[in-house]
């Protein structure tokens, strides 16, 4: 069930967020959350208990977004098994490139590898983030169109790596394709749609029967 969100429990998730992206989860306080919310330090604990719970929060509010969009999916008959999972890529990227912020605290957290309640919430969300892929696999597998013992963990790997790995490394890219007179948003449009392709293709050729 997706959590009933006060104003006052998003703006400290939303503030939480943003800090702990640039500070790194041990590098905020409580203080500097509410401080950031404009709330009080008090009402966090009432809210979520701990900046744990609300860290795990922050986890749950994503790994339900895109839940949200792989039910919608599912019951869009419209798109084959094959456009579904088209849709759900470009959902991660577009998700991703407008959610940075959360993306950094990812990133950091499992290079840094300091916190276990962290790397657990990280596993937990991936899990749930796999098993949604997984309704959408087993559909195309009922018809038929995609391939059996497809490896989930893996092939989200793919997704979730390629497209990490290109956020850090944009301005290289950018020099290497000698996009430098291009805007920031004009560049990011660029980047989506390319990544949008490079994975379409890799996930094509994992999933399809075709030969």
């Amino acid at each position: 069930m997706k959590p009933d969100y006060s104003s006052k429990q998003l703006q400290l998730l939303d503030s939480a967020e943003l800090l702990f992206s640039r500070k790194g989860f041990d590098g905020t306080s409580v203080r500097d959350i509410s401080e950031s919310a404009g709330i009080n330090t008090a009402m966090i604990s009432y809210y979520f208990g701990s900046k744990e719970k609300l860290m795990e929060a922050i986890f749950e509010r994503k790994s339900l977004y895109i839940r949200e969009k792989v039910d919608l999916l599912l019951k869009d008959d419209r798109l084959d098994p094959l456009q579904k999972m088209y849709s759900l890529v470009d959902i991660h990227i577009d998700g991703i490139l407008q959610r940075k912020t959360f993306h950094r605290i990812l990133l950091c957290e499992q290079v840094i590898n300091q916190n276990p309640s962290i790397i657990q919430m990280l596993d937990k969300m991936r899990t749930k983030n796999s098993e949604s892929i997984n309704d959408l696999i087993k559909l195309g597998q009922k018809k038929g169109i995609f391939r059996k013992n497809i490896d989930v963990p893996m092939m989200h790997n793919t997704l979730i790596g390629t497209v990490s790995h290109t956020l850090l490394n944009m301005e290289f890219y950018k020099s290497y394709h000698h996009l430098e007179s291009l805007s920031d948003e004009e560049f990011e449009k660029v980047i989506k749609k390319k990544l949008s392709v490079h994975i379409k293709t890799i996930y094509k050729a994992i999933l399809s029967n075709e030969s």
